[in-house]
This record gives structure tokens, C-alpha cells and sequence, in this order.
């Protein structure tokens, strides 16, 4: 192994290990701080959330941890294997002893890669489904609904994804020395017509969608989004009792294809009011262009990310530095593709704080956008509710939050909503 190979190698150990380390380091620390709190519920909340309640959160966001870490330490065995232990590299040229180079061998090793991923992580999504949010009372599924989501997704992964590699794939062999260039048009491209499509012909395969059937709720939902300056192109409530207690609300969709979508199990659960006061947070976030400014960050990363995609799939020693022998005399394009997809995380998995501040920031925004277009209180109280229906833990461990939540722990963003009666608890 030449020595740019080496140090290709000793670079992915010591970003494994570092990763990994992180990781566990960190959940341990959850687990600790959420466990020691476990008995004591914080002063602010003690007129609002019961001991009970307090516990189960504590229980569940203990259990979800550890199972995260068991999950990290298998990704990283795995990460491993593909890689250094020569998995990849075996599963290619079994590939092309059977059917030669080209693009349909290629299209093969990605589609296989995919394959044995995803069976590997069965049990894993079996195991969370039917054994941590079963025991907790969140999964509504029974093992028929579960396995006609897994067919239907693999379905529309195969015929959604594969074209769309088969192109890049193409692109990489065809388009020259900037094929990146062309191969990141199209990936962008390929993301905005999925924001178009996927409310209305993806969605709709895995959820039933009805238009929002309470007028007076519709009325009040239609007045604050003329309030606000706000056009969708229907209400709807889908069916997320059908697999899972958890309550949420969101926008999907793109331009004139917006839709506003309730989970019924919200609908359940908050007073007008307070649906009035989440839809507004949602609003905030439109109104505030965080999803234009998350757009346009996807689009900028990406573009980082196929130009050194373009410059590392010329590199030899970024092949065996991995584990993998390239070709001499035929494409190596999904090789560079797969090898990419992996390593990539290691190095961004690292950035998640940076990641996790902005989009903290935009929900406190979101929160402020709220409060001027509807009762602070209504949202103080429709998120207390959704913290305890959804068990999320009052008492995470700092660290451990600043590092990985998108959305600010519990006390921060009520003692914001409601700062007077924060100082009054404290």
C-alpha cells in the first residue's frame, strides 16, 4: 500500500474512532443526567407535568439512547467491514465475474449495496417499532402494516432512486472532466420536483389524506394564514394513529404545491387555540425563510460535496485506501459513488452542533413569529402537551442537547414564551 493509501486508512480509523467514541461518550452522559432527574420534576413544571408522566419520559428517552448507541457501534462494525475488511471490494468483483463491466453491473453493486443495508437494519427497525415504542405505547402497527410500509418503500426507493443514479452513473463516465457539475443540476433538480411530488403521489401511498372536516377549526386555520399572508392548496388530516401516538403538524410540498397536514392524533389532543399557535410557529418558519435559507444551504453543501466527488473518484488511493481495488480498464463510478456516501458522514457527523445551533435559532424565531400572530400562551401550552404526549425528557443533559437538538429543551423555549412565569418559578 503506498503511502497516500495508508494514510487514507489511518485517517478513516481515527475519524471512526473518534466518531464512535463521541457517541457513546455522549449518550452516556444522557442516560446518566436524564436517569438521576428521573424522580424530580423541574420546578418550572411541577403545576403542569405529573411525576408519572415525568418518569415514563425519563424511561423512554433512556431506552431510545441506548438503543442509538447499540445502533452507532454497529454502523461502525459495518462501516468497517465494507470498507477496510474488504466487503465492498469482494461484493464488486463478484459482480463482475457475473456480468462484466458496465452500467448495469454498476447499477447492481449499488442496488445490492442497498440490499444487504437494508436487511441488515431490519431487525433494528423491527426491534424499535415492536419492542421500544410498543412498550411505551407509541406503535399502532401490527407486523402486516409494517411489512406493506417496508414493500412499498423499497418499491419507490427502487423505481424513485435508480434512474436517478443510472443518470449520475452515466453522467460520471460521459460529461467529461466537470460531469459534477452536471451530476449536481440534476441531483437539485431531481429534490425540487420531489418537493412538488411527493405530497400528492408519494405520501398518499403510505397515509390517507382527507381534507380537514371541522369548519369552524378551518375557518380559524384559513383566517390566521390570510393574517399572515400565507396561500396553501388544501388543509388535510392524515391517519398517524394508524402507526404511532406521536403528534405533529407540518407543511410539505413547494410553491403553489403547499399543503398544510395535522396528524389527527393532534387534532385529538390540542384546543383551537393551541392548533391556531402551532400552525403559526409553522408559519414563522415560512415567514422567516428558514426553508429557503435551508434550501439554499443543501444546494451550496451539495455542490462541495460533487465537486470533491469529482476529484477523489480520479484518485486511485482513495480506492484502496478504502479497502477497494479499482479497475484498470473499466469504470470504477459506483465504487467512488458508494465509497463517498460513507465516509462522507464521518467528517460531517462532526459539524452536527453547528447544525444543530442554526436550526435551535430558527425554531426560537419560529416561536417569536408565533407569539405577534397568536396567543403565547396557546403555544406555551400546545408544546408542554406535545413534550408530554410525545415523552420528551424535561431534563436532558446540556452537552448532550447543544450537540444534537434541533429544538431547544423544553425549559428554555417556555422560559422564552413565558419568561415572567419562569422567573416566578425559579
Amino acid at each position: 500500500m503506498d503511502s497516500p493509501s495508508l494514510m487514507l486508512s489511518l485517517v478513516l480509523c481515527g475519524l471512526l474512532l473518534a466518531g464512535l467514541g463521541t457517541r457513546l461518550w455522549l449518550a452516556s452522559r444522557q442516560i446518566r443526567h436524564v436517569w438521576l432527574h428521573r424522580d424530580q420534576v423541574p420546578a418550572a413544571f411541577e403545576a403542569t407535568v405529573g411525576a408519572q408522566a415525568h418518569r415514563k419520559a425519563a424511561s423512554y428517552t433512556v431506552a431510545k439512547v441506548r438503543f442509538g448507541m447499540l445502533e452507532a457501534a454497529i454502523d461502525a462494525a459495518l462501516l468497517l467491514g465494507w470498507t477496510l475488511l474488504g466487503g465492498l471490494d469482494a461484493l464488486n468483483q463478484l459482480l463482475l465475474s457475473w456480468m462484466g463491466p458496465g452500467l448495469w453491473q454498476q447499477l447492481a453493486l449499488i442496488g445490492s449495496f442497498a440490499l444487504i443495508g437494508g436487511v441488515v437494519a431490519l431487525p433494528l427497525s423491527w426491534w424499535s417499532t415492536f419492542r421500544i415504542e410498543e412498550s411505551f405505547g407509541f406503535n399502532k402497527m401490527n407486523l402486516g402494516l409494517w411489512l406493506s410500509d417496508l414493500v412499498k418503500g423499497t418499491l419507490v426507493g427502487a423505481l424513485v432512486g435508480l434512474p436517478i443514479v443510472a443518470l449520475v452513473i452515466w453522467l460520471m463516465g460521459s460529461a467529461g472532466t466537470l460531469w459534477w457539475l452536471w451530476a449536481w443540476g440534476v441531483w437539485m433538480g431531481f429534490n425540487l420536483l420531489l418537493l412538488i411530488v411527493y405530497p400528492t403521489v408519494i405520501a398518499p401511498l403510505f397515509n390517507r389524506f382527507e381534507p380537514l372536516a371541522d369548519e369552524a377549526l378551518r375557518d380559524r386555520v384559513q383566517a390566521l394564514m390570510q393574517r399572515c399572508g400565507f396561500s396553501a392548496k388544501g388543509l388535510f388530516v392524515m391517519d398517524g394513529s394508524r402507526r404511532s401516538a406521536h403528534a405533529n403538524a407540518y407543511f410539505t410540498g413547494f410553491g403553489a404545491a403547499k399543503r398544510v397536514v395535522f396528524f389527527d392524533t393532534l387534532l385529538k389532543q390540542l384546543n383551537p387555540g393551541e392548533i391556531d399557535a402551532v400552525l403559526a410557529h409553522e408559519l414563522g418558519h415560512f415567514k422567516r425563510r428558514h426553508i429557503v435559507q435551508r434550501v439554499v444551504m443543501m444546494f451550496a453543501l451539495s455542490l462541495l460535496g460533487f465537486a470533491l466527488l469529482g476529484w477523489l473518484s480520479g484518485q486511485v488511493w482513495f480506492y484502496t485506501g478504502l479497502g477497494v481495488t479499482p479497475s484498470l480498464d473499466s469504470a470504477n463510478d459506483a465504487l467512488a459513488l458508494i465509497l463517498f456516501m460513507m465516509v462522507v458522514p464521518l467528517v460531517t457527523y462532526f459539524l452536527s452542533p453547528l447544525m444543530a445551533q442554526l436550526s435551535r435559532r430558527h425554531e426560537f424565531e419560529a416561536d417569536a413569529y408565533a407569539s405577534e400572530h397568536a396567543d403565547r400562551r396557546d403555544l406555551a401550552s400546545a408544546l408542554l402537551k406535545l413534550y408530554q404526549d410525545n415523552a420528551s425528557t424535561l431534563t436532558p443533559d446540556p452537552l448532550y442537547a447543544r450537540f444534537y437538538y434541533s429544538h431547544p429543551p423544553a425549559s428554555e423555549r417556555l422560559a422564552r414564551l413565558l419568561p415572567t412565569a419562569a422567573g416566578a418559578s425559579t
